[in-house]
């Protein structure tokens, strides 16, 4: 499989339709790939919060109807990292997007722990309350975003429902860099999954990002890491990984917590 994360800059000072045009071109110029990622909240910006209500859009608005047609241009898998879906019947979220590559929108996942404890995100935005898996041609995915990371609950849950592919854009800040890809790579180390995630670069809301996107296999190798600018991470490698990784060291059979409770037929 041929993955590629799309980092991309998200600045104040870019419009978000230009950057919405920057993206899709970006998009399909992966053409070849398997699966591209794209990474939290880039057409507004993570830490935008003031640009949120007003920027809101559906799920068939513009950036849902642009990464269709990148998605189908190029011919991929497309995690079109996350927007801030307006729900016309309750608040706005921060929901991502996964796109066949015909360009059907085939899952959207919202994201269940919102950044900011009494600010920002925490009080600006709704709590998904869906775990969200789906089973592709690629594998099983499982879908979290940036502070999801934080929190092994949601990824055991996601291996639990299969998970072999974990994809997670983030809009996560310099400051806490390491803490980024140590979580990353332990909750790769923890499913035995592959862990794909990608944040952006640049400056937004006046908190700088941190870059750094990174790739880590079932075994907890770093198999691509980015630097801290714009840049496409592209890494090739083989899906079936996770099952060869838990066949050769079966740790969850000895699992004695959390084990979900049997099926009532």
């Amino acid at each position: 499989m041929r993955a590629s994360l799309i980092q991309i800059d998200v600045s104040d000072a870019e419009p978000p339709a230009e950057r919405r045009a920057r993206a899709a071109a970006l998009v399909r110029a992966q053409e070849g790939a398997d699966l591209v990622v794209l990474p939290e909240l880039w057409p507004l910006g993570g830490f935008a919060y003031d640009a949120w209500s007003d920027g809101a859009e559906p799920l068939d608005g513009p950036t849902a109807e642009a990464m269709s047609a990148a998605a189908r241009a190029a011919g991929v898998w497309l995690h079109a990292g996350s927007i801030v879906e307006r729900d016309p019947d309750g608040p706005i979220y921060n929901t991502s997007l996964l796109f066949a590559p015909d360009g059907e929108l085939t899952t959207t996942y919202r994201k269940i722990h919102r950044f900011g404890f009494d600010s920002g995100e925490a009080i600006a935005m709704g709590a998904g309350q869906e775990i969200v898996a789906t089973t592709t041609e690629l594998g099983t995915i499982g879908l979290a975003t940036c502070y999801d990371l934080r929190f092994p609950e949601l990824f055991r849950a996601l291996l639990d429902a299969g998970a072999e592919l974990l994809l997670v854009p983030a809009a996560w800040p310099e400051r806490r860099r390491e803490h980024w890809t140590l979580l990353a790579r332990a909750r790769a180390v923890e499913e035995q999954a592959y862990v794909l995630a990608c944040n952006t670069a640049g400056t937004h809301g006046g908190v700088e990002q941190a870059g750094h996107s990174i790739v880590v296999d079932p075994w907890g190798r770093v198999l691509a890491e980015a630097g801290a600018g714009e840049q496409v991470l592209t890494v090739d490698f083989d899906p079936a990984g996770a099952a060869k990784a838990r066949s050769e060291f079966p740790v969850h059979r000895d699992r004695l917590l959390g084990i979900p409770a049997p099926v009532q037929r």
